[in-house]
């Protein structure tokens, strides 16, 4: 299968691209880990089915630390021993995020006590968008057909700005 089209040798592609991009840079300033946030991308990713994301946030993961362990794991998170209590509310609001048009409810309100719980405000503001923007670069890994296997970490690091 061959990608439909390279958003980064498009103009406008490549301009969306650096926009979400920077918009990640943004989200990385609030004080969560980035072991954190490439599970919560991780997660979503699998969900989504984009090979892209998933090849990019299990390097970027790796690259932050995690274990290879926790990174096979993060697919059946529920049902593992390797995250902790503050990790898995962050997955579950990945997941629920991610699920909306699976359950009317989008994200419970027991999932977001969790969150809550151990996230502070601004942290609760760069999970939200972190889930959203993952989303959304998921959405475009899928509908271009962008295959997993080829990302080298630091690959978009000339993308800031």
């Amino acid at each position: 299968m061959e990608p439909r089209i390279n958003l980064m040798t498009n103009k406008l592609g490549a301009k969306v691209s650096k926009r979400i991009y920077n918009v990640n840079l943004a989200i990385q300033e609030a004080s969560l880990s980035k072991s954190l946030m490439e599970l919560v991308e991780l997660r979503a990713s699998q969900i989504n089915g984009c090979g892209w994301c998933v090849d990019v946030h299990t390097k970027e993961a790796a690259g932050a630390g995690v274990s290879a362990l926790r990174i096979n794991l993060v697919a059946a998170w529920r049902e593992s021993t390797v995250f902790t209590e503050a990790e898995r509310a962050a997955l579950a609001l990945a997941e629920e995020g991610t699920r909306l048009a699976d359950a009317h409810q989008g994200v419970s309100d027991e999932t977001w006590d969790q969150v809550r719980k151990h996230y502070d405000a601004d942290q609760t503001a760069a999970l939200v968008s972190l889930v959203a923007m993952i989303n959304a670069a998921n959405r475009l890994g899928v509908i271009t057909r962008m295959q997993g296997g080829s990302y080298d970490p630091g690959m978009f690091a000339g993308l800031s700005n």
